[in-house]
């Protein structure tokens, strides 16, 4: 059995961007399982017509790797996972890859002080590898979520998740029914309209859509970055300083109400029809779900070939699906837009920590962790971009980063202090849930009116982080070894004494 310092799960922008740091810091003893035949992550599953960053391109690459050539202001997929593509070759990342391993079981060894991992391989062989450290970087948006509809087994057409669209399967002529309005739908609805015979839209809830202008970055632009780097970092901070505003509406919803104007002049701009135009108006606050932007969403449900469809799903039937009121729309693809399994992590069903406890089981559906990277009971097990790290108004690269150098800080003092094992005090994760929560109250997310996928299925906000960016980072910039237990090399107790603060 092959043994590693550290072994990383996944090799989107998160795991790359922590293999990354660690050859910079001359740490090369780690492995990167990634179950795909491919890196690349969210931007490799998500090839959707019309897939784009909803957040400004200049946010979104590593701070030290700026890529100043960025063609659109919200860069399409295929540009970003180039990019992805160029950090690895950049930084020789390719050899750490291991292609096609799925983790299926982690099991901590407290004796060893190491956990052992069983990863799935193509056509069944099972892989046995252990690790002092391992760390998740399968992020939020990593399976998708397709909802158990009665009858869907004996849909005769095709059926498929936008996240793993079928290239294949032509849409020229058929009725085709999306189910979900959410950031997917809303890029790939305008993008197959014109194509399909008939689109049928199920919307539980309208989305909040503000205009949104994508203009391509002129090449002059382009070259006087490339060749002006303080000129970039400027551009950066000024769009980084235009999105961390946004957060402070999120936590007063009253401000909502301004940047809602938008909104509705955005739908009467597309919308010419009084009652469907209602049924397109949200009823709750801006930002109580996720804010999307687009020019062309309500102009193609405008179209006389789409119908909007308000409410829930009866059934599925083999040749169409029949919505709550007993209505038949025929069908012969249904794509799912619906979005992915991000408080109930799958691989939570395959952690086994300290105490034989499955990490599913701690969470109890409402993941809690400390700063959103580690769990009391699971030791040297460490998240990037894990619960309440999402965001609802900026970069989530911005995020990683700062759980990277954090991550960096703590393995060195690990390093220094001779420890086989570290995991967050009951008390320190408890005090980082409640200050989290605390944040929340009284925010869009919860006193907004709506119930989106922010929220767990005990109505706890556990996806987002609910302050600004610049919090998080300065909270990460304050490690204190007192918040962890330190379980020294070859002694492995079932309880052990936190060490004290640096001074």
């Amino acid at each position: 059995m092959r043994s590693h310092e550290i072994a990383i799960v996944g090799a989107g922008l998160s795991g790359l961007g922590m293999a990354k740091a660690l050859r910079a810091a001359g740490r090369e003893d780690f492995v990167v399982l990634e179950r795909a035949a491919d890196h690349g992550g969210t931007w490799r599953d998500n090839r959707y017509p019309g897939c784009a960053c909803d957040i400004p391109s200049v946010l979104y690459c590593y701070r030290d790797e700026p890529k100043p050539d960025w063609t659109r202001a919200y860069a399409p997929q295929a540009e970003i996972w180039d990019y992805i593509r160029e950090v690895v070759a950049r930084h020789d990342l390719g050899r750490f890859i291991r292609y096609g391993h799925e983790l299926m079981h982690a099991t901590f060894d407290a004796e060893r002080g190491e956990w052992d991992l069983e990863a799935s391989r193509p056509g069944g062989e099972t892989v046995r590898l252990s690790a002092s450290v391992l760390i998740s970087g399968c992020g939020a948006l990593a399976d998708p979520m397709i909802p158990a509809l009665p009858g869907l087994e004996s849909f005769t057409g095709t059926v498929f998740h936008s996240a793993r669209w079928n290239h294949d399967h032509p849409l020229e002529g058929r009725d085709v029914a999306v189910v979900g309005t959410g950031a997917s739908s809303i890029q790939f609805v305008p993008e197959i309209q014109p194509r399909v015979r008939r689109l049928t839209l199920f919307q539980r809830t309208p989305p909040w859509v503000l205009p949104h202008s994508n203009p391509d970055m002129p090449r002059a632009w382009r070259e006087h970055l490339a060749r002006r780097p303080r000129a970039a970092a400027l551009a950066r901070g000024a769009v980084f300083s235009a999105q961390e505003a946004l957060h402070v509406a999120f936590r007063h919803p009253r401000l909502a109400r301004l940047v809602e104007r938008q909104g509705r002049r955005n739908i009467a701009r597309g919308i010419a029809d009084p009652e469907l135009r209602a049924r397109l108006t949200p009823d709750f606050r801006l930002g109580c779900k996720r804010i999307l932007r687009s020019n062309t969403w309500y102009p193609a449900l405008a179209q006389p070939n789409v119908d909007v469809v308000s409410g829930g799903i009866r059934e599925v039937l083999p040749d169409g699906v029949l919505d709550e009121h007993g209505v038949r729309h025929a069908a012969d693809t249904i794509i799912f837009a619906t979005g992915f399994h991000v408080t109930d992590p799958p691989i939570a069903e395959r952690i086994e920590g300290r105490d034989g406890r499955l990490l599913a089981e701690t969470w109890a559906g409402s993941p809690r962790t400390h700063l959103g990277m580690s769990v009391a009971g699971f030791p040297n097990l460490f998240f990037l971009l894990g619960p309440n790290t999402g965001l609802g108004h900026n970069s989530v690269l911005l995020m990683i980063e700062a759980q990277i150098d954090y991550l960096q800080r703590l393995l060195g003092h690990r390093a220094r202090v001779g420890a086989a094992a570290v995991e967050p005090t009951p008390e320190a994760q408890a005090a980082s849930v409640a200050d989290v929560d605390r944040g929340t109250e009284g925010s869009v997310w919860t006193a907004g009116g709506c119930t989106s996928w922010y929220l767990d299925r005990t109505g706890r906000n556990s996806a987002l982080w609910p302050r600004s960016v610049r919090a998080y980072e300065r909270r990460l910039r304050r490690f204190d070894p007192g918040e962890y237990v330190w379980v020294p090399a070859r002694r492995a107790p079932a309880v052990a004494e936190p060490a004290p603060a640096l001074a």
